[in-house]
């Protein structure tokens, strides 16, 4: 196996059982998750970089918030990361929860460069969000990411991209050809809602709240933070007198619940296309299943 891939929901325990594999297989990890490649989005994005301790890490902290990020730069960083830790004789440890990242690179999707389409935009410009969503369905039938359909910014961009694709003188991204093994990690229901609601509650007493007021003064807009998830986005709104702190808690709680139910939605719908997902009990010892399932992994 050339690459170990560790996914799961949000508070699922993935970056400890990645540490802890990495120190049993020579392992350096590769982070799949689409707001931790932010500097400054520490807190709110459960980077807990103290966790990796001498264990190298990649794709955290590499561009500057408001900078454009999206799947063909992951895309492209992810295939760079991996082949470097593959030249350092280590195994590569894909390890996140951002499910779109995950099945680009584990399915091969086809991405290209594609740079703005002023013309294209202008033309966009006059529609409303349902005729946004009619044409962007018509480029391409099977969305990997229905996120693009509730953002008329993104929206916006899907579109562009879908648009870019179908030219003939694009040029795919050639994405490395992995030899995966994937690692799922599953928790009781009731026991993940009670790690996400103890979880958010000391991202809050960390000084969530102040980590977010320091990047609006530092000039990263709402508009901005908001598109940054929803702890950025709940936070924004509370700071911008819009929620008050009892329900800035209350329904954050919520939302990063009903997140967690689309992640392991995602999760299964990487299943069905093709994806075999070991599942590992999060409640029990994870990393002792993952090392007896792990070709040489009990040596």
């Amino acid at each position: 196996m050339q690459l170990l891939v560790i996914l799961g929901p949000t508070a699922s325990g993935k970056t400890q059982v990645a540490v802890q594999a990495a120190r049993h297989l020579n392992g350096e990890i590769l982070s799949a998750d689409s707001r931790q490649v932010y500097r400054g989005l520490d807190i709110g994005s459960g980077k807990d970089l103290a966790e990796y301790g001498e264990i190298p890490h990649h794709l955290i902290d590499i561009v500057d918030p408001g900078c454009e990020y999206n799947l063909f730069d992951f895309a492209r960083n992810f295939s760079q990361a991996y082949a470097a830790v593959l030249a350092r004789q280590r195994l590569p440890i894909l390890a996140g929860g951002t499910g779109l990242y995950l099945d680009a690179v584990l399915r091969g999707y086809r991405l290209v460069p594609v740079a703005e389409n002023q013309a294209l935009r202008l033309e966009l410009a006059p529609l409303n969000l349902t005729q946004l969503q009619q044409r962007l369905t018509l480029l391409r039938p099977e969305l990997h990411n229905t996120t693009d359909l509730h953002d008329r910014e993104r929206l916006i961009r899907a579109i562009e991209i879908a648009a870019g694709e179908q030219q003939d003188d694009c040029q795919p991204l050639a994405l490395p050809s992995l030899s995966p093994r994937v690692y799922g990690l599953r928790w009781p229901r009731a026991v993940l809602r009670e790690r996400i609601t103890r979880r958010l509650r000391e991202r809050l007493d960390q000084g969530m709240l102040e980590e977010v007021a320091g990047l609006h003064a530092a000039g990263v807009s709402w508009e901005t933070l908001e598109f940054y998830g929803l702890e950025y986005r709940f936070v924004a709104w509370h700071l911008q007198g819009r929620l008050s702190r009892n329900d800035l808690f209350q329904q954050l709680n919520s939302a990063i619940h009903q997140f967690a139910k689309r992640q392991e939605t995602w999760f299964r719908r990487m299943e069905r296309q093709g994806v075999a997902i070991h599942w590992l009990d999060g409640a029990g010892d994870p990393l002792a299943e993952l090392l007896a399932d792990w070709p040489g992994g009990e040596a």
